[in-house]
């Protein structure tokens, strides 16, 4: 198996995202998403700058997987879509209208897990029409991909989100920009202010989502680090590890260890206060916590 950075999901300076990309390129990952998936008017790093960094990294030694917006809204949303897919390699595919403009392009891609793929048929369709990489719905659990490993008859590899916050959900309309009173076109970019986004808790004083712009994601952090003997067993070929604004670099050198059989010094729940779950790749609640 072998590791990938995943997109950045959150919304953060730009000399942030600069130095944090300069960092990766030294990092132990194979591969390395880039671009803006969330949301279009997060634009302190734009398309051109995306491109570039993407060099940069290549030059380095890593694969460079552009990623697509999750939501597209605006005839600029499709521009900077094609845009990435004009300037050649492969890129990830989040939207099923994407998936047509990558196929017109002759462009490979990889099926993002907002493509919902839940079956072996699907999957198949998606390899036809240029997929070489998939990964699994966030809430699918270790038998639900391997039963669509089972039924499908295409070759691809599969990638699995093994850290972060969970994206679950996206919205047309911006939570963040609701909860300061302020309306989406007019959000005065209150999500710098949140680099992991913006906890929300229940009224019994749970931590129980966590509020980025227009997606929504787990509270606890979603981590498949003691599932690795599992993950490699079901033919797993990439395991993704999702930025966050601290301790990514400390996250990436557990997991790499992990894989290289060596013990790792970091204790990755002291990282995470709000906790660190894998219940949906068990098959239970997604905030539930399961020992292999």
């Amino acid at each position: 198996m072998q590791l990938t950075l995943g997109p950045n999901l959150y919304f953060w300076p730009r000399q942030q995202v600069l130095d944090f990309y300069a960092d990766v390129a030294s990092w132990p990952v194979a591969d390395v998403y880039l671009g803006e998936v969330v949301c279009s008017r997060r634009h302190e790093v734009k398309t051109a700058d995306w491109l570039a960094l993407g060099t940069d990294l290549a030059q380095a030694g890593k694969r460079v997987i552009y990623s697509t917006q999750a939501l597209l809204e605006s005839a600029s949303d499709l521009m900077g879509l094609k845009r990435l897919v004009e300037a050649g390699g492969l890129i990830e595919v989040n939207d099923l209208g994407a998936v047509e403009i990558a196929r017109k392009a002759g462009v490979r891609f990889v099926a993002g897990a907002t493509l919902n793929i839940y079956n072996g048929p699907a999957l198949d369709w998606f390899a036809a029409q240029g997929a070489t990489r998939w990964v699994p719905p966030l809430e699918a659990s270790r038998e639900t991909v391997a039963a669509i490993l089972a039924e499908k008859t295409c070759t691809i590899d599969t990638e699995v989100f093994a850290h972060g916050h969970l994206p679950l959900a996206f919205s047309a309309r911006c939570f963040a920009a609701r909860h300061y009173n302020l309306k989406k076109d007019d959000c005065q970019f209150k999500c710098l202010e949140h680099p992991d986004g913006m906890l929300v808790d229940t009224r019994e004083g749970q931590h129980f989502l966590r509020i980025n712009g227009i997606q929504t994601q787990s509270a606890a952090c979603h981590s498949l680090y003691d599932d690795l003997p599992q993950l490699a067993a079901a033919g797993i070929g990439y395991l993704r590890i999702s930025p966050q604004a601290t301790h990514c670099r400390a996250v990436v050198d557990a997991f790499a260890a992990r894989l290289a059989n060596a013990s790792a010094s970091t204790d990755l729940a002291a990282l995470h206060p709000q906790g660190l779950v894998n219940g949906y790749w068990h098959g239970k609640a997604g905030i539930a916590t399961q020992v292999s």
